[in-house]
């Protein structure tokens, strides 16, 4: 069973360069876990220091007891103190279903390649 982790932020907006930074570190670290499934970060439209991030893992025990040890979380997790406005809002979501489109129709290249195959 996967389980997603829906993290809430509401970020400083004099270290929303910072936190960026750091968290960019950590995300790019993460795709090389072998229970990562994907993560997504979003931006509230209306408050640009607002960020929602939500990380999907294989498994919800390596996700809690491993993934937030991992020593290239260690500057990131130190350093949120100072970035937020307010501690960071995290909670636990287990996965009903997802539906996704093909990733290959989302590829403009990938369309105009079709159009002039036909």
């Amino acid at each position: 069973m996967h389980v997603t982790y829906v993290v809430r932020f509401q970020v400083l907006p004099d270290k929303l360069e910072r936190f960026m930074s750091l968290l960019d570190g950590v995300l790019d670290a993460m795709r090389g876990e072998a229970d990562f499934r994907e993560a997504v970060l979003h931006r509230d439209p209306d408050s640009p220091c607002r960020l929602m991030l939500y990380e999907t893992w294989e498994s919800p025990d390596d996700a809690s007891a491993e993934q937030i040890h991992r020593p290239y979380r260690r500057a990131y997790h130190e350093a949120l103190v100072d970035l937020l406005a307010r501690p960071r809002e995290v909670t636990e979501w287990h996965t009903l279903r997802a539906d996704r489109r093909d990733a290959r129709l989302e590829s403009r290249h990938a369309e105009e390649l079709a159009e002039a195959r036909a």
